[in-house]
């Protein structure tokens, strides 16, 4: 049996840093919404009891490293499945980009096996299986735009965006979230405001998401990457309605309502950056 599972991308349209937590992480409040740019999972039954991986990109790793095949491998465990499985991703999201594209592929790995091993398991708990693999496998199983909090595996669904383009660019470079984040230092944080960024979801005020873009991580990563900043900086000059970072980058996204601008910020990042996309949200 073969299955065919979609992995999309997300942005934050708001991350906050409140603090270190007693287990290492950092406790977070982020508003994400999923994007359509993404990677397809094929999923198929093997007779051996095996995980394989495939991948026509060279970042993605093929064992233990890859976050898909936790997933597999994690649900083998937890419920004594003796299926095999070859798990092939068709790789579209940017690797170490600050999209969620490798917590993506874990969440959509997680729905699909659920399906195709008839393991009858609820959203809810796949979320809570996510959250052991990574902190936005969660919200990536649930997808659409939701409030993500702890270390990101607290859910709560909030209302998609207002209708509009997302023109992202990524650098020609990979950023380490836990290198971002022993870089951040308490005292110098910018708190985004996530209220006012869930009353403009709910108010569907296209204008007041815009103003509440915020990322608290952004002038850690802007500080030890030049080049990220230069990028913000272009998108804002050529038009966009708002610019943010998302995750711990490196990927700046913008928004834009109207085509006319979008053509232009999109034509104007193409002399900065090689990976450019105009997308729409999903949430």
């Amino acid at each position: 049996m073969r299955l065919m599972v979609k992995a999309p991308a997300k942005i934050n349209l708001s991350l906050d840093v409140l603090g270190k937590r007693m287990d290492g992480y950092h406790e977070v409040e982020m508003v994400m919404t999923t994007i359509d740019l993404a990677d397809r999972i094929e999923l198929a039954n093997l007779c051996e009891d095996r995980i394989e991986v495939v991948s026509q990109s060279r970042f993605v790793p093929d064992d233990q490293r890859n976050l898909a095949f936790q997933a597999a491998n994690l649900l083998k465990k937890r419920f004594g499945v003796t299926d095999g499985v070859r798990i092939s991703i068709d790789k579209v999201i940017p690797v170490a980009a600050g999209l969620a594209g490798g917590s993506s592929d874990a969440a959509a790995t997680l729905r699909g096996l659920n399906k195709l091993w008839g393991l009858g398991l609820s959203i809810d708990e796949l979320a809570r299986l996510g959250s052991e693999i990574g902190s936005d496998v969660s919200f990536c199983v649930y997808g659409g735009t939701g409030l993500a909090q702890g270390r990101g595996e607290k859910v709560t669904t909030l209302p998609a965006p207002p209708n509009c383009w997302v023109i992202l660019a990524k650098p020609e470079i990979g950023v380490s979230t836990s290198e971002i984040y022993k870089n951040v230092d308490m005292d110098k944080v910018t708190h985004p405001n996530t209220g006012a960024m869930i009353k403009a979801l709910y108010q569907q005020s296209y204008e007041d998401v815009c103003l509440h873009l915020g990322n608290a991580l952004e002038k850690v990563t802007l500080n030890m990457y030049p080049e990220v900043a230069l990028i913000k900086e272009q998108m804002e000059k050529f038009g966009a309605d708002a610019v943010l970072m998302s995750g711990s980058g490196p990927t700046v996204f913008g928004l834009v309502q109207h085509d006319s601008r979008l053509q232009r910020v999109y034509n104007g990042l193409r002399g900065f950056c090689n990976q450019v996309y105009a997308v729409r949200m999903l949430g």
